[in-house]
């Protein structure tokens, strides 16, 4: 079931989805990735523990009512709250105590510490409270975004013009989002005509080929995605950086990208990409070395070595992987590869059962992002088994370079403890970034005005326009 609730949405579709909705007092859909305010107005410091955010005046939500500071406080409290429902709690209640109305136009932050973050973390949606801001069971909710939610099902959503929006109003005031599974049939849509708009629907190697079509253009733009060869760092092979650093000096990244992707990616050294305002250019690199591969894996004393590389069982993924495979060969590596359904691949990783995996981030907005990855607190546990260091890496440095980063209000200071990181990891190569394939939309040539945002929001769909018949 879909769910536009930003309390409980799951997949990365659900939130996209929550956005157009129900927005929050910032967004983070700038070029650079900064938060811009959205539903504040400013945003400022009392103490280290304390913020103020203002609203901006004349707030309504998509029912004419009111939105005020007692919404704010509501949403953030009821996700705090320890018999809360919300998926967020964790996440949240990590970083505020409480959140609470000042006035009507007034929201007053409490945090659990220093962080530098906060702005990145007030994306979260508001949700109208005057009916009681309980969950809807058909997934729909109050907000105050561009549009206003009229029906959501596991096949599509149905989206009308909020009039109340404090924004640009929308120039296309009815807008239906289908949920199609098959990448076959999303092509089919976009050629036949029955679709106007894809983003990131169809597979980055059949794009000039469905590009050809009379109808179809392609527009394309950076990508805040990162695709990465992750490495178990506690195998016994795979726990000497040299190993690692062979790997990554066997791998043709262009090539691949080349050929794969038709040059529509970047090829990454980090999990930052180059337009990330903490983005480090001055990291060490792994260019295609294959002298130097095998020379690292003699100094490790490792010969004939075979891996199992765990893969995704989507076509296109597994194809990559099968290069990766056959570029690895070339310096003495025997790579066995596994392609499962998602959810047993992904549990595999989880578990740390597996020698070599690639799978993609989400959108990397925030450079805390280096301290859910990287930081050896964040390495799965009983306890935790969703923590995101799944690689487990381990460095006392950077352990605390990230802790300090979350704290560090300056951002010319921020700037520079996240400048050590990306050095750090770099030189250790936990896992190898391999690309940010870029945000692609196939769409009809009557649309015209689509905004692509690095984290590939849609956003854009407030500008776009639709005209009636294609221009000579």
């Amino acid at each position: 079931m879909r769910v536009a609730d930003p309390r409980y949405t799951l997949s990365s579709w659900d939130t996209t989805l929550s956005r157009l909705v129900v927005p929050g007092l910032f967004a983070v859909d700038t070029p650079t990735m900064e938060p811009r305010l959205d539903l504040a107005s400013s945003f400022d410091r009392v103490d280290d523990l304390t913020w103020d955010a203002t609203l901006r005046p004349g707030l309504r939500f998509s029912d004419g009512f009111p939105l005020t500071a007692d919404d704010v406080a509501k949403t953030f409290m009821f996700v705090l709250a320890d018999k809360t429902d919300s998926v967020y709690h964790k996440n949240l209640s990590e970083r505020f105590v409480s959140v609470e109305a000042l006035d009507p136009l007034h929201v007053r932050f409490h945090l659990r510490t220093k962080l530098a973050t906060i702005k990145g973390d007030l994306e979260f949606g508001i949700v109208a409270f005057h009916d009681g801001g309980k969950r809807k069971l058909d997934g729909t909710v109050i907000g105050a975004g561009p549009y206003v939610l009229r029906e959501l099902t596991s096949f599509h959503a149905l989206l009308d013009e909020n009039p109340y929006y404090a924004g640009p109003k929308p120039k296309v005031p009815h807008v239906e989002i289908r949920f199609v599974h098959d990448a076959s049939a999303r092509i089919l849509m976009v050629v036949g005509g029955s679709a106007d708009l894809i983003q990131n629907g169809v597979r980055l190697d059949l794009v000039d080929e469905v590009a050809e079509r009379e109808r179809v253009k392609v527009t394309t733009a950076p990508s805040a995605i990162l695709t990465y060869l992750m490495m178990n760092n506690d195998d016994p092979v795979l726990k000497d950086v040299r190993v690692r650093k062979a790997i990554a000096c066997a791998l043709d990244r262009k090539a691949i990208v080349e050929s794969k992707f038709q040059g529509r990616a970047v090829l990454a050294t980090g999990l930052l990409p180059p337009m990330h305002w903490a983005y480090e250019p001055d990291v060490v690199r792994y260019d295609r070395d294959l002298a130097r591969a095998k020379q690292l894996l003699a100094e490790a004393g490792v010969h004939g070595l075979r891996l199992s590389y765990k893969t995704s069982s989507d076509a296109f993924r597994v194809a990559v992987a099968r290069v990766i495979a056959a570029q690895l060969a070339e310096i003495g590596i025997t790579v066995e590869l596994h392609s499962y359904e998602f959810g047993t691949f992904f549990a595999d990783i989880k578990k740390g059962n597996y020698q070599l995996a690639s799978m993609q981030t989400n959108a990397i907005t925030s450079a805390d992002w280096y301290y859910t990855y990287f930081n050896s607190a964040r390495i799965p546990t009983d306890k935790d088994p969703d923590a995101n260091n799944r690689w487990r890496y381990r460095n006392a440095d950077v352990d605390r370079w990230t802790i300090d980063g979350r704290a560090e209000l300056d951002p010319v200071k921020q700037k520079a403890l996240y400048s050590q990181v990306q050095k750090q990891i770099a030189e250790d190569v936990p896992v190898i970034p391999l690309w940010h394939e870029d945000n692609i939309v196939l769409s009809n040539k009557t649309i015209e005005n689509f905004r692509i945002t690095p984290t590939a929001r849609l956003d854009g769909l407030v500008g776009v326009e639709k005209r009636a018949v294609d221009r000579p």
